[in-house]
């Protein structure tokens, strides 16, 4: 196998800085990931296509071809969850060949400073892994602790994470009866502004589909004007668009990447640890 075999990421390399130049040289990943699908038309079949771990692949493969350009310099390596253009990113577009000459790069640099590492092993690592769970394995193990929980203590665990983010009066409905509704909390927006929220839990490995989102909108009818959906696993690309629905109830998606999060944020069942990262960028001169 060579060293370009299984990296199919490289694709993105000048897509991901042509969209962030369209979004005003910054922008969420999500953000920046919906706008090279847009600029490219990719089909719903890429856009929902899972890695064994249970990543969607395209994500997945966007947020490598950020790395990627983060270490040549053309984007900021900050971590503050948006993705902007450096000068010098600004001012470069990349072909296919001079992505493939990037990458090549990089990989070899790698390959010196991971010894016990071959190629082949770092790139399947990248397939299967975004880049900042290479870095920090524990968003990866809290993922499979929350999967591995019951589907009642999914619920359970939900509702305390909801509370940790503000949400007060935070009920589990219970029963085979809910009609797709697990529970209900209040979101206080101001002193004279709240609102009642449902939500679903759904302990996933796979993708929820667009019709468990319609569902979940009609078992909210009459009931309530803001949804929920939590799962472990991930949404199809048709099922965010439902979602967000012109003229019907808008429902917050909340996958396993974002769950993650969540619970970091708020410092849920997680101890934080201080991590330095190593710049390669800053070494590879001392390397030739």
């Amino acid at each position: 196998m060579s060293k370009t075999d299984g990296a199919d990421f490289l694709k993105w390399f000048g897509p991901l800085l042509d969209a962030l130049r369209d979004l005003g040289d910054s922008g969420k990943p999500r953000e920046v990931s919906d706008r090279i699908a847009e600029n490219l038309k990719l089909t719903d079949s890429v856009l929902d296509e899972v890695l064994k771990s249970g990543q969607n692949r395209f994500y997945n493969q966007v947020a490598w071809a950020r790395q990627y350009l983060v270490w040549e310099g053309f984007l900021d390596s900050s971590k503050h969850g948006t993705w902007k253009l450096t000068d010098k990113g600004k001012e470069t577009t990349l072909t296919d060949k001079e992505a493939r000459k990037l990458f090549l790069k990089w990989v070899g640099i790698h390959q010196k400073t991971r010894k016990k590492k071959s190629d082949n092993e770092i790139l399947k690592e990248q397939d299967e892994k975004p880049p900042e769970e290479l870095e920090k394995e524990s968003s990866l193990d809290l993922l499979k602790v929350l999967q591995s929980l019951s589907p009642s203590g999914f619920e359970r665990i939900s509702r305390e994470l909801l509370r940790e983010h503000g949400f007060e009066n935070v009920f589990i409905t219970g029963g085979s009866h809910d009609g797709g509704i697990d529970g209900y909390g209040t979101l206080e927006i101001n002193p004279f502004v709240s609102f009642k929220v449902l939500f679903q839990c759904k302990r996933y490995k796979g993708s929820v589909s667009r019709a468990q989102v319609g569902d979940f909108r009609n078992a909210m009818i009459g009931r309530a004007e803001k949804g929920i959906i939590i799962t472990t696993g991930t949404f199809t690309n048709e099922a965010t668009k439902e979602a967000n629905r012109d003229g019907a109830p808008q429902i917050e998606l909340v996958d396993g990447t974002k769950l993650v999060e969540m619970f970091e944020k708020v410092e849920l069942g997680v101890i934080p640890k201080t991590m330095y990262e190593v710049n390669l960028n800053y070494f590879k001169s001392f390397m030739e």
